[in-house]
């Protein structure tokens, strides 16, 4: 099974790939690069292979990623079997979200893709346009929880991070069950359902939701935990959907 895992950052690609070669990191591969100036850095476990692009920060910058990434693997007769949006993120601490804990996303929105009104914000599909919500497989997001001790929930994306308590009630009131905010869910799922591939956000909670609170932010416990979250992925794709580990496509 081949899977694409999408970070923002190196430090967030390195977490993954460490997590996908197990303690001896014999299943690391040499990089190769795609147009557009993208490296590929590949792992290989015994049933797993992942292929880890780090696209940049903001749904825009994974959304081109991840689209070069997938067009690349079609035209060389390779396609994806899944793409995974994986990396740190906020915690919704008021929804039992602790620093250093898992969150799997059961909808992956598009929190601030819409306009601001007098009323107060309307999404783009009231508008009349497009979508802000991808829904990846249940199954494979449970499994992927239940592996790796995680929460399932909804993750947002947003483009600006939320940096105040009255921003942050404002995310949990207009998305019940959110659990964390990234900035790159949306966009890597917007690319992967443009070619008919299945997705999957993975986030591990480094600080949360709420005013900016440098001092507090435990980055280094996060990576560890999105490490520990791949070493048990293999499993979680067998018990969703038998050995091949096929998701369902969207």
């Amino acid at each position: 099974m081949r899977v694409l895992v999408v970070t923002a950052v190196a430090a967030e690609r390195d977490a993954v790939r460490a997590g996908g070669a197990g303690a001896d990191g014999s299943g690391e591969a040499e990089p190769w690069s795609l147009p557009g100036g993208y490296e590929v850095r590949p792992v290989a476990g015994p049933t797993v292979a992942l292929d880890v692009l780090a696209a940049g920060v903001g749904p825009a910058a994974a959304a081109a990623g991840t689209a070069t990434a997938l067009t690349a693997a079609a035209l060389a007769g390779a396609p994806y079997d899944l793409v995974v949006s994986a990396g740190i993120g906020g915690g919704f601490t008021s929804a039992g979200v602790p620093v250093g804990s898992v969150v799997v996303a059961d909808a992956i929105v598009a929190a601030d893709l819409g306009a601001q009104t007098p009323d107060g914000f309307v999404p783009v599909t009231e508008l009349g346009f497009g979508t802000v919500a991808h829904r990846p497989d249940k199954a494979l997001a449970d499994a992927v929880a239940k592996a790796s001790g995680g929460a399932v929930g909804t993750v947002v994306t947003v483009s600006t991070v939320t940096g105040s308590a009255a921003r942050a009630a404002e995310l949990a009131r207009r998305h019940p069950g959110v659990l964390a905010e990234a900035m790159e869910g949306f966009g890597v799922a917007e690319a992967a359902a443009a070619q008919g591939v299945a997705v999957l956000e993975l986030r591990t909670v480094s600080n949360a939701v709420g005013p900016r609170d440098r001092a507090a932010w435990r980055i280094g416990d996060a990576l560890a935990a999105l490490t520990g979250a791949f070493r048990t992925f293999p499993e979680a794709l067998a018990a969703a959907h038998g050995p091949a580990g096929e998701p369902h496509r969207p």
